[in-house]
């Protein structure tokens, strides 16, 4: 009897346990009507209560079940290009569905990156449980309704959704956490709508040990407060239709793994990113849309740069248009009701921060089909500043009596950005980067463009072309591509090869991002910030404006009033005004001809530049580091002096010199000799010289490139002292250049092998002199190779680098500067 009672006892308090800890199958909620009695309701696709007295948001989920997108973004940033937390950053989007686990719903995310695409259910489940999915948040049921449970979604909404205590952590800016007490639900940009339903709250992040780009953004750097924005999405309906990926159409793709495909058909499977375009009339002539695409331009935006936006937006209509799209493309100014994180809004947003930065064309995407569901610009309002500067530097002629004519600086910048604006929002169409359009007449808003700066018949400086206006060629055949509807009843594949043709018999190509970006790429036209067919035709030409520019360079490039010492950041931009076509012209050398195809394409074989082309290359290279180029001009160097009072050095725009508070006459020379002669001793470059010199004798090889260097800058002629001391700088500059390819394990053996012998011959080959200058230099190259032939050689040993100011289109290589990815990157 006792016995019995004990094990009832103990059932008992396992079944009391049982409910208070969920797994009761028969927990009664109260309703919600019951539970929100008091609060303020916001009907839609997901209702929300607002409590006031709590200070609460409270979320109703379906429960059906289905899948929905969620996506956090930030609606508030940092102002901080450095740390990357811009206003109107999206992060990714995912599809969730929320699961009944007792009482919790969990928020779970499927893992669409491998699926099977079939009828089968058991053959998909295999599929599901064979990788993991995501379970983003859990959510505690407090009450619930025949079709909706109510959650508490504070706490969800609280989180720091887009890690920017991460962000800030990465770019060592301090360690920062989440203060629950001093972060809240921003009700004015909590909204509803019929298929969408946006939260927002105000998230302080408090730490310590703030770095100098936090410092200088917010108002006391322990407490750092933006706006996090979450946005619960219905998916698209079944009525779009996914387009297959060709690496030659110039369009961006989603991709995964479909292990229903059969065996002898390749596994991954790539769909095309793009936006929904039903024609009223199907087929391939011309026909009205039953929906067009709709851009909107920032409010926010100030004119004429507003205008400028607009216009450059509009440009893609003629794209939709030469396509069969009739009124398919629109721009529109985002209405003052209008939230800009809502999805329905494609959206060009101005965005500021303390420093110049990336733009960026991105969005976000449904990974199950590839079609863009919103499209998202961000534009630095820095950037047109940048392309005012190189204005300035080139044609300013500001009056001693304070008269100012701006127009045709702003002309050029506001040029600039219309380009900027079509060619990010060619992102949230879909299209990657073409960066051989420049080589075909400017073929594309999807390059980058540097100004065509031309000289008129009377020597003056002429910036009326410097940048194209409209939508290129390329443009047009790759929205083709992208967006065409085909005949009904034809192969999507064979449609697609024949668009291909079509934009290849026109002398179009495509190439992109990982055929230009790397220093030592291959092709021989596809760059960044490069004009013209002929890379070494153009650089000698960017010489001679170089040179026409720091001839004419005066105290008349800045306004009256200005500080003098100013001048350094106009003069900078026109110092380095060559930066990238010397990158263009380095890929001449050891360069290959190639285009992107596919098996059946009537294409040419990759092929080598021909041998004179590569000589030519370097003739045009090794002439940015004479001595005649590299100097500064003397009036230039007595109109610089140190900065004046309460206006501090600018060190990522201007030199970082050696001489103190005074403008350093060497450090220009050596920042010019170390980029030519970097992107010339790449190691990639490198090798592919020894390999074709292998494989072709009548080619340049290492050694013969080596040599003709060597003997060029031992041989440069030196007029004065101060030249004297560039050509120093130069043969130092190599000499750390070859040892850098020496020690370079990425290098081949035998291009190691030649930058070594290359040292040597450097050293025994340097002119004899008697000046205790030159006796010094010479000494200091023998102990350096003395002392690389006992161990290597670490960089704190070799001549120091001199950092490359970022002074350009859009800024240098480096981190800070460059995105990658301005890309379409979010999805």
């Amino acid at each position: 009897m006792k016995k019995t009672l004990l094990i009832f006892a103990v059932t008992l308090i396992l079944l009391t346990i049982s409910r208070h800890d969920g797994f009761s199958q028969s927990t009664t909620y109260p309703t919600i009507a019951e539970f929100t009695k008091g609060m303020e309701e916001k009907p839609g696709f997901f209702p929300l209560q607002w409590d006031e007295n709590t200070g609460k948001i409270w979320l109703a989920i379906p429960k059906n079940n289905e899948e929905i997108l969620y996506y956090p973004s930030l609606a508030s940033g940092l102002g901080s290009n450095d740390i990357g937390l811009d206003r109107g950053r999206l992060s990714g989007a995912h599809v969730v569905h929320f699961r009944k686990a007792g009482k919790k719903l969990l928020m779970t995310e499927r893992n669409y990156a491998y699926r099977a695409i079939t009828d089968n259910a058991m053959e998909q489940k295999a599929v599901e449980e064979s990788f993991a999915e995501s379970v983003l948040w859990g959510f505690e049921i407090s009450a619930q309704s025949d079709t909706h449970y109510l959650v508490d979604a504070t706490d969800f909404a609280l989180q720091d959704a887009v890690d920017a205590a991460s962000a800030i952590r990465r770019r060592n800016q301090g360690n920062y956490h989440v203060d629950p007490k001093r972060s809240a639900i921003y009700l004015p940009r909590t909204k509803n709508f019929p298929e969408n339903t946006e939260i927002e709250a105000t998230i302080t992040l408090t730490g310590s040990g703030a770095g100098g780009y936090l410092r200088s953004v917010t108002p006391t750097a322990e407490a750092v407060t933006v706006r996090m924005h979450h946005s619960f999405v219905k998916l698209p309906d079944d009525g779009y239709t996914p387009r297959l990926f060709d690496p030659r159409a110039g369009v961006n793709a989603v991709s995964f793994y479909d292990f229903a495909t059969p065996i002898n058909e390749p596994i991954v499977k790539r769909y095309i990113r793009r936006h929904r375009l039903i024609k009223k009339n199907p087929g391939p002539a011309p026909s009205e849309v039953l929906t067009p695409i709709v851009y909107y331009i920032d409010p926010g935006t100030p004119e004429p740069i507003r205008s400028a936006l607009m216009e450059g937006t509009e440009w893609w209509a003629e794209a939709f248009e030469a396509a069969g799209f009739i009124n398919a493309f629109q721009v529109k100014l985002l209405p003052e009701d209008a939230d800009p994180m809502d999805v329905r809004y494609n959206l060009v947003q101005w965005v500021h921060r303390s420093t110049r930065g990336w733009s960026y064309g991105g969005g976000i995407t449904d990974p199950r089909t590839g079609e863009i569901i919103k499209g998202k610009v961000t534009l630095g309002s820095l950037r047109v500043r940048q392309d005012f500067l190189i204005a300035q530097g080139l044609i300013a002629d500001y009056l001693e009596t304070g008269e100012v004519n701006d127009v045709e600086m702003l002309d050029m910048a506001l040029a600039r950005m219309r380009q900027l604006a079509a060619h990010e929002v060619g992102h949230t169409l879909g299209l990657p980067h073409n960066y051989i359009a420049s080589a075909h007449d400017r073929a594309s808003v999807m390059d980058y463009p540097h100004p065509l700066v031309k000289m008129s018949d009377n020597g003056q400086i002429d910036l009326s072309d410097a940048y194209d206006s409209g939508i290129g060629e390329w443009d047009k055949a790759a929205i083709n591509m992208a967006y065409a509807d085909f005949p009904e009843g034809s192969d999507e594949q064979q449609e697609i090869d024949k668009l291909v043709t079509a934009y290849r018999t026109k002398e179009l190509d495509f190439l992109s991002d990982q055929d230009a970006r790397p220093a030592g790429s291959a092709h021989p036209s596809t760059h960044l910030w490069d004009n013209g067919a002929d890379a070494v035709q153009e650089l000698n030409r960017v010489m001679e404006i170089r040179q026409q520019v720091m001839n004419d360079f005066s105290e008349k490039k800045i306004k009256m009033g200005q500080p003098m010492a100013i001048l350094e950041e106009v003069f900078v931009p026109m110092y380095l005004f060559h930066r990238y076509q010397v990158d263009a012209a380095s890929k001449v050398i050891a360069g290959v001809n190639y285009q992107y195809t596919l098996r059946g394409d009537q294409s040419p074989s990759p092929s080598p530049v021909d041998a004179t082309e590569q000589l030519n290359a370097l003739d045009a290279l090794l002439a940015t580091v004479s001595p005649e180029n590299l100097q500064v001009p003397a009036k230039v160097l007595a109109l610089i002096p140190p900065r004046p009072y309460g206006y501090y050095a600018n060190d990522r725009e201007t030199f970082q010199g050696k001489t103190g508070l005074t403008f350093d006459p060497l450090t220009p020379p050596k920042v010019a000799a170390e980029m030519t002669l970097s992107f010339l001793f790449h190691p990639q470059r490198a090798s592919r010289l020894v390999a074709q010199h292998a494989m072709d004798e009548s080619l340049p090889g290492l050694s013969e490139v080596m040599a003709k260097t060597i003997t060029t800058i031992n041989r440069f002629d030196a007029q004065t002292a101060y030249q004297e001391e560039i050509v120093r700088i130069v043969q130092k500059t190599l000499l750390n250049q070859l040892i850098t390819l020496y020690q370079n394990g990425q290098a081949s053996a035998q291009a190691r092998a030649l930058a070594f012998s290359g040292i040597k011959s450097l050293n025994e080959s340097l002119p004899a002199s008697g000046t205790p200058e030159q006796m010094a230099h010479q000494t200091y190259i023998e102990n350096v190779i003395q002392a690389l032939e006992q161990e290597p050689i670490t960089p704190s040993k070799m001549l120091p680098t001199a950092p490359t100011p970022d002074g350009s289109p859009i800024g240098s290589e480096s981190y800070q500067w460059l995105a990658p990815v301005c890309d379409f990157t979010v999805h």
